[in-house]
């Protein structure tokens, strides 16, 4: 019985680990492949970006390569020195996604704790609104935020992405159920003592989901920082825009510099998901724990 549940378990692990490397290749093959020449990637991946207008790529066959012949700077020389269009639409993503991120941490925080402890019959047809939104895909509200926008004259401006984004509903669902995980009576032990609203919410609510917010920081900032359609609807000045939607931009003939800024790219990403993965799976299942 325990051979049979040995061999099982083995099993899992490997289809596991197939499924982890086959997951990472993107990533592993755009970090390494930044580090390679023009020339190389041209000869290695000549077939996937060949035209008939193009006599650059002689390669007939894609070559996946992870280990470049010369290790070469020059793309991110090229991206983030001699180009500084790519570091300003750098700065342009994070002056979108850091402000959308603060706002919407802040006002779900105050939203989840309002339907936390009010005990109205109408909470329930609210939260019910909103999870009704959190259902509907955001390009069905590009319109809407299209013409409000316009209506409110913040369009062409950074409020036009930032304003929907803050008042966003899933970090208001996420974090209600999350908070309605704390025992009531720690709750009715604070009052006793003489603690305010303010004080519960600050001093006992927002600690006890500090997992629920490392959740919701992760995956909001991932989502917005990865935004394409909102700023190619609501930003008219590609000045404004930010590096997801110009990365989309680059031709085929500085294949390497989109693999160097795809790297840079990727990095606030990554950092934000290994400083919080410990908090993420626990938060998203809503596995909050009291502490003494």
């Amino acid at each position: 019985m325990r051979k049979k549940r040995y061999v099982s378990r083995s099993i899992v692990f490997v289809i596991c680990a197939i499924f982890a490397i086959a997951f990472l290749l993107p990533t592993v093959l755009t970090i390494t492949n930044s580090f390679m020449t023009e020339s190389e990637i041209n000869a290695n991946y000549g077939a996937v970006f060949n035209d008939k207008q193009s006599s650059s790529f002689q390669s007939g066959q894609v070559n996946l390569k992870f280990i470049p012949d010369k290790v070469t700077m020059s793309q991110y020389v090229n991206g983030l020195i001699r180009s500084p269009d790519y570091l300003i639409k750098f700065w342009n993503s994070v002056l979108l996604t850091l402000p959308i991120v603060i706002f919407q941490v802040g006002i779900a925080s105050l939203a989840a704790y309002g339907f936390t402890r009010w005990r109205g019959k109408i909470r329930g047809f609210i939260f019910f609104f909103y999870v009704i939104l959190m259902l509907m895909p955001y390009q069905v509200t590009l319109v809407p935020n299209y013409l409000v926008s316009k209506w409110l004259n913040i369009y062409d401006t950074r409020w036009a992405i930032i304003l929907p984004g803050a008042f966003a509903p899933f970090s208001v669902f996420l974090l209600t159920k999350f908070m309605r995980r704390i025992p009531y009576s720690l709750i009715e032990a604070a009052k006793m003592e003489g603690a305010g609203e303010w004080y519960i919410f600050t001093r006992i609510c927002l600690p006890q989901c500090r997992a629920a917010l490392y959740s919701i920081v992760i995956l909001v900032f991932i989502d917005y920082w990865n935004m394409v359609e909102q700023p190619l609807i609501l930003l008219n000045d590609p000045e404004k825009q930010p590096l997801s939607v110009f990365l989309s931009t680059i031709n085929t003939g500085e294949i390497g510099l989109a693999f160097a800024m795809g790297t840079v790219y990727m990095i606030p990403c990554l950092l934000l998901f290994l400083h919080g993965e410990e908090y993420l799976v626990e938060g998203i299942a809503h596995q909050g724990s009291v502490k003494g």
